[in-house]
């Protein structure tokens, strides 16, 4: 594990975050609970004021596309539920802002995969994936995040394949965001590209501890670090923001979520990261004075709006994104422009 050298960051132009990875346990509410809770007390025993937890991880993630849409029902709490109300008082009780993924019971019925972001105020601030495929009783947000804290930093969360589409991080930058909390359950995919992520053998995750090696070579190899290495610092340097990058590490109904918990700068410099195979914890203190000067931030200025009306237009070809997720034919080059 690598963490940034400067730990000491009380001043009102520093902000201390910290990132978890850790394993849930599939349905089960009071382990993954008491997860967040441990990790939690040692995060603020380490002075973050931020903590950001993995996409989902009051579930459990993958298995749930096997559930029929009664049962997630069943297990979905709304935003002021049970779950999310216990790590608001862990929130209060260690004056922290904790943000933790759950699946949400909507309005009228409807589910979606959440993110509850908790503040050391009281407030709780909820976004919606917008691009959900995991069950096809999971509905998209339609909506951004972006909030401020007591800290006066504005933050916006992204859950996963929200980050993968550079215009939302783009958005979220453009709403004022200087750090981004990105939770994921990512890693070890079977992806349909020829140069895209693989699946990590199992029986090297459930040997960790006789050959801690070769499973960690995994974790930082192609599927895992090297992959998140070629857009995650990126969507940082792009867009001048700070970004928390949370994951899920460990088995996950049949594949290995690759963890690499890390925080990165403005400048996509990785501050704090770990490629552990198991539940850890990273924190970096956010040195705020980089935001006005960085790349991103000036580059945004010089932005032409006039010319970006393609950016909302669309062309015909656009999918619901579990079509798009799971499709297996590949996509056709766009010759031309729709009104040429």
């Amino acid at each position: 594990m690598k963490q940034s050298d400067d730990m000491g960051g009380g001043s009102a132009a520093a902000l201390r975050c910290a990132s978890v990875q850790f394993e849930p346990r599939p349905d089960d509410k009071a382990y993954n609970l008491a997860q967040i809770e441990q990790h939690l007390r040692a995060a603020a025993e380490q002075g973050a004021q931020v903590v950001a937890f993995p996409e989902m991880c009051l579930l459990g993630y993958w298995h749930l596309r096997r559930h029929p849409a009664e049962r997630l029902r069943a297990l979905a709490e709304p935003v002021d539920g049970p779950s999310v109300a216990a790590v608001r008082e862990l929130a209060l009780a260690r004056g922290v802002a904790a943000g933790v993924g759950f699946l949400e019971a909507g309005e009228e019925g409807r589910l979606f995969n959440s993110y509850a972001v908790c503040l050391p105020d009281g407030r709780v601030h909820r976004h919606r994936k917008l691009h959900a495929f995991e069950h096809p009783a999971i509905d998209s947000g339609d909506a951004y995040t972006v909030f401020d804290t007591p800290w006066g930093v504005r933050m916006g969360v992204l859950i996963c394949w929200d980050n993968n589409l550079v215009e939302n991080v783009r958005a979220t930058a453009l709403m004022g965001a200087s750090v981004l909390l990105a939770p994921h359950q990512t890693g070890g995919t079977d992806s349909r590209s020829p140069h895209g992520m693989r699946p990590i053998p199992v029986p090297l995750w459930r040997g960790r501890h006789q050959d801690p090696q070769a499973i960690e070579a995994e974790l930082r190899g192609p599927s895992g670090r090297e992959w998140l290495m070629r857009w995650l610092p990126s969507r940082a340097h792009d867009n001048g923001l700070f970004v928390v990058f949370s994951n899920g590490v460990g088995e996950d109904d049949g594949e290995i979520r690759t963890g690499n918990a890390m925080i990165i700068d403005p400048y996509g410099r990785i501050l704090a990261e770990t490629w552990k195979a198991g539940d850890d914890l990273v924190v970096a203190d956010l040195d705020l004075t980089l935001l006005p000067l960085s790349t991103g931030r000036r580059w945004m200025q010089g932005r032409r709006p006039e010319l970006y009306d393609i950016l909302s237009r669309r062309f015909g070809d656009e999918r619901a994104p579990r079509a798009a997720r799971f499709a297996t034919d590949p996509v056709p080059l766009r010759r031309r422009a729709l009104d040429e």
